[in-house]
């Protein structure tokens, strides 16, 4: 499929998902200052817009924040829409610098339909250790059915973050993961998901380094884990 063409060019029922998503994405945006996750304008949500027209979701697009706005300025007219190959297809502002990583996220793992990118604090001072942080609450069993990994050190600018991304979660059930010396990326079923996965990864952070100013955090049993993660996935909640 040619990507020189404009969103008008796909089906009605996908122009007006995309009018949605653009409103659920610049409300996500909100929650990540909220949570202390982000400082200035770092920080980026997305979330993927599937083409009924096409299963394989080769064709299907997703919705990011511009870059280098202001959270307080951020709108749904100014996110913008790209195509799975990180290009442009509306939108009058750049897109994120973060954009290619999203965009092999979503190529590569078409479960996933929402990714958020953040620089909290004690995830990201995990990631500049290059350590994974061990699953030792039920809390992180639940959330993430193990230690949230470490990812391999990449450049921002190509697709070199996403291929870590990407084969670091294949080998995962957690679904956040700390890139080497940058930062937590979390995935979702949408951009709600992963925004929680990113509120989760950075608690579990904090909670884990301050108990291991205190001492050695007592280990779980691999059974635990797999049981209090079946439970919360499948029976927790409504």
């Amino acid at each position: 499929m040619s990507h020189a063409q404009t969103l008008a060019s796909y089906p009605n029922t996908m122009r007006q998902e995309v009018a949605r998503v653009r409103e659920v994405v610049a409300a996500l945006h909100g929650e990540l200052p909220r949570y202390e996750l982000v400082v200035w304008t770092a920080g980026n949500v997305s979330q993927r817009v599937r083409n009924p027209e096409v299963p394989d979701g080769s064709a299907d697009l997703f919705v990011i924040k511009p870059s280098g706005v202001s959270y307080d300025e951020l709108t749904a007219e100014s996110m913008v829409v790209c195509t799975l190959d990180g290009e442009l297809l509306e939108g009058t502002r750049a897109p994120s610098s973060d954009t290619a990583a999203h965009a092999y996220t979503y190529q590569h793992m078409p479960h996933v339909g929402g990714v958020v990118h953040t620089h909290s604090t004690y995830a990201t001072a995990w990631a500049a250790r290059g350590e994974e942080i061990p699953c030792v609450l039920t809390m992180m069993a639940d959330e993430f059915g193990g230690p949230v990994p470490v990812g391999p050190f990449a450049i921002i600018g190509d697709d070199s973050i996403g291929r870590g991304i990407v084969q670091t979660l294949s080998e995962s059930r957690s679904p956040a993961v700390l890139m080497q010396n940058h930062g937590p990326f979390t995935i979702g079923k949408d951009a709600r998901a992963a925004v929680k996965a990113a509120v989760m990864c950075e608690e579990v952070a904090r909670t884990v380094h301050i108990a291991r100013q205190l001492g050695d955090p007592l280990p779980m049993r691999g059974e635990d884990i797999d049981a209090l993660y079946a439970r919360y996935q499948n029976v927790y909640g409504q």
